[in-house]
């Protein structure tokens, strides 16, 4: 157990599971009251009675602007403030854009892309007014180095990479952090598309990370002085060479 965010309020989107779930389990352990937000009501209320009273479920459906203009209200009228807003959530698609379905990369860029702008633009005014806060945004090595087997996913990324550089410059004067983790290739559910070939290759190579190294690379950046910005911390296992 450590104190690190004692006495802070943090939101993890994508909070049921993979990325999501370690980083609002490490910044439990930090000492934080962390709401996990997600659409999947039933396991959120599972998961939160497990990991305690300061655990608290949020159900938002971030492809529902209403739901998503619902968030900070609930957050506000249970604890009165937002310290931390991690936008997590996010899908995964690969493969080749000729053999691609374009109805399904529109999910992928209005989860990736549309729904994480418009959730930390719900967030945003409230950190301003308080003059602090901190935003994380889960992005990936695919937002800084283009990778031929997923152009859908790279192009989001991408986008979620401008976002955070320009955003940040924007509110930093706010007294609000922005940065991007940058994982590479992660234990989650957002891989099962992958080739079984290309799966079986990743475990047996160690190119793939777990969950928990996301989470406690999160949990530096939010717990640096608050003169100093992780921008970006990219992440990668160690036979990646990138």
């Amino acid at each position: 157990m450590s104190d690190e965010l004692k006495g802070k309020v943090a939101a993890v989107t994508g909070a049921a599971s993979g990325i999501g779930l370690e980083c609002a389990k490490t910044m439990l352990k930090a000492g934080a009251t962390v709401f996990l937000v997600d659409r999947a009501e039933d396991k959120l209320k599972a998961l939160c009675a497990e990991l305690g009273p300061n655990a608290r479920p949020l159900v938002v459906d971030l492809l529902n602007p209403a739901s998503v203009n619902s968030m900070l209200p609930a957050i506000l009228g249970e604890v009165g403030q937002l310290d931390i807003f991690h936008a997590n959530a996010g899908a995964y698609i690969g493969g080749q854009v000729v053999e691609g379905d374009p109805d399904v990369w529109d999910r992928v860029l209005n989860l990736n892309v549309n729904a994480a702008f418009r959730s930390i633009h719900a967030v945003l005014p409230h950190m301003v007014e308080r003059s602090t806060g901190d935003i994380i945004v889960t992005s990936s090595i695919a937002g800084l180095v283009p990778v031929v087997w997923e152009p859908i996913y790279t192009a989001s990324k991408f986008a979620v990479q401008a976002f955070v550089h320009t955003v940040r410059r924007q509110v930093s004067k706010h007294g609000i952090r922005v940065g991007a983790v940058c994982p590479g290739p992660v234990v989650t559910a957002l891989l099962d598309d992958w080739p079984k070939a290309k799966m079986d290759e990743a475990l047996a190579n160690g190119s793939l990370m777990q969950p928990i190294e996301v989470a406690e690379a999160v949990l530096f950046m939010l717990s640096r002085p608050r003169n100093v910005t992780i921008r970006d911390l990219v992440i990668l296992p160690n036979s990646v060479d990138l």
